[in-house]
């Protein structure tokens, strides 16, 4: 017999018994797949149509333009001072014409106008850090305004703004251009987080406040902090710097890089101009379960979740095996979800496109910012404050035993110095937190380390403990504010 005609006869016992064995397995189910995790989206833009739908069928017409679908802060809740004179920008050769800046105050202002702080915000948050007697919700950072706390309302006079580029009271993308009539939209100048320390200084002018006790900002507002100093030395006391960075690493760029991504790939963000229309929720959503990845930790995680799933539906035969959902299934995937879906229509999606990019170009080595043309205030500054290029040895006496010169300095560690050389003379708590995996220890070593290379022999740097990664700023109210509180009395 041929070996084709072999292989013939040793296959058809199989094809005989094939339909016998087929016939004893489970069918599998003909009933179409349902992800409610996907349908969300589309309820949720049902739901925004008809709101759009009954508004534009209202006769009440906002007279600043469209209202926005997101949720904003009571603007009865906050001061606006609006600057009439165009304020220079870092990147655009056109100044903004002029600009509103939203902001809260909380103590009593001293008659000298010196007990001033300036407390500057994380990338999203408004004006609104702690209630007030016009908005008695609580802020952001509630634990740690008022009196006794770390921001002693007692002692000194607190002022907190919306930066610009926001979307909570101060002019952004979102804002009615007065040359168009329609929101600026991407036509917004690309920021810096120098212009909006540009804007705050002039909001202090308008109040006459010569000079700062302090300037306070954790993440983002560490950022700032450090460059409304840097901007004017002689006109800030103190500086605090809590989980952020001098230098924005390329792994901060790559977070918030891929939630820019998704949130530009939503249809509904058409290059920006959705302000008559649908917003790109449905990238909000998912930009914000990256972001919501990089504010906490792994550790932490495991603790509240580990590998707890959400409970069975009542429907469903307990006796039988578990059936994985493609959809939230796990609790730290339902947790992602919620934290998503509660901030997707609370914020406007350029104002975060805008403000993230800020955060990727912040760099204050001292060839960053000679190429950006910037400067210190003279005033009452030496030649020796300046930054130089001058390849002098560095001041390197205030590193003490607990915290010592690096071993292996980055090579950029040198021209952060430099840049660095305005803050020599301005007393810094410098505060980390070592399960942060967004601006990481190492980055406020690095702050730490520049300062004290640069001359400062008034740094205080600490590293925290605990599970709460970048949070930690927002959560442990004993560590966090006794340091702050310690450091400014």
């Amino acid at each position: 017999m041929s070996a084709p005609a072999r292989l013939l006869t040793l296959s058809r016992p199989i094809l005989r018994n094939a339909p016998t064995r087929l016939s004893r397995l489970r069918p599998l189910s003909t009933r179409s797949p349902h992800f409610p995790c996907v349908e969300a989206h589309a309820t949720r833009e049902s739901k925004l149509k008809e709101n759009s739908r009954l508004s534009s069928s209202s006769s009440s017409q906002s007279e600043s333009g469209p209202e926005p679908t997101y949720a904003r802060p009571n603007p009865a809740s906050y001061k606006i001072y609006h600057h009439p004179h165009p304020l220079p920008m870092t990147y655009s050769p056109e100044p903004l014409p002029s600009f509103d800046i939203a902001y809260e105050t909380w103590g009593t202002l001293s008659p000298n106008r010196d007990n001033v702080i300036l407390l500057h915000t994380g990338l999203s948050a408004s004006s609104h850090a702690a209630s007030t007697s016009a908005n008695s919700s609580d802020g952001w950072w509630q634990k740690f305004i008022g009196p006794g706390k770390a921001l002693d309302t007692n002692q000194f006079y607190v002022i907190c703004t919306n930066v610009i580029g926001g979307c909570y009271g101060s002019t952004g993308p979102s804002s009615i251009n007065p040359t168009t009539g329609r929101p600026y939209a991407t036509t917004f100048p690309i920021l810096s987080i120098f212009d909006m320390v540009r804007a705050q200084w002039c909001l202090l002018d308008h109040l006459k406040i010569n000079k700062l006790y302090a300037s306070v900002g954790c993440s983002m507002g560490a950022m700032s902090s450090l460059a409304t100093a840097w901007l004017h030395p002689d006109r800030v006391g103190k500086i605090v710097s809590i989980s952020g960075t001098a230098r924005s690493t390329p792994s901060s760029v790559a977070m918030r890089f891929a939630q820019r991504s998704v949130l530009m790939a939503d249809p509904n963000w058409n290059n920006g101009f959705y302000y008559d229309a649908l917003p790109p929720h449905t990238g909000m959503k998912l930009a914000r379960q990256i972001a919501t990845i990089t504010y906490r930790s792994g550790p932490e995680w495991d603790q509240r979740f580990g590998r707890q799933v959400r409970p069975r539906p009542a429907s469903e035969d307990s006796s039988t095996t578990r059936i994985p959902a493609l959809c939230p299934d796990f609790l730290i995937e339902t947790y992602l979800d919620h934290q998503g879906e509660q901030f997707c229509l609370k914020y406007d999606a350029n104002s975060l496109i805008y403000i993230s990019k800020a955060m990727d170009l912040f760099d204050m080595t001292l060839p960053a910012l000679q190429e950006l043309k910037l400067t210190p205030s003279t005033s009452s500054l030496s030649d020796a404050d300046l930054p130089s290029n001058s390849s002098h040895s560095f001041h390197k006496t205030s590193h003490s035993k607990s915290h010592p010169p690096p071993l292996n300095p980055p090579p950029h560690l040198l021209d952060l110095a430099k840049g660095l050389q305005p803050l020599a003379h301005i007393p810094t708590l410098v505060l980390g937190v070592q399960s942060d995996i967004l601006f990481t220890v190492e980055q406020q070593r690095e702050v730490a380390d520049a300062l004290r290379m640069a001359g400062n022999d008034s740094v205080s740097y600490y590293e925290l403990g605990g599970v709460w990664g970048h949070d930690t700023f927002l959560i442990d109210v004993i560590n966090v504010g006794g340091a702050i509180r310690g450091f400014l009395s």
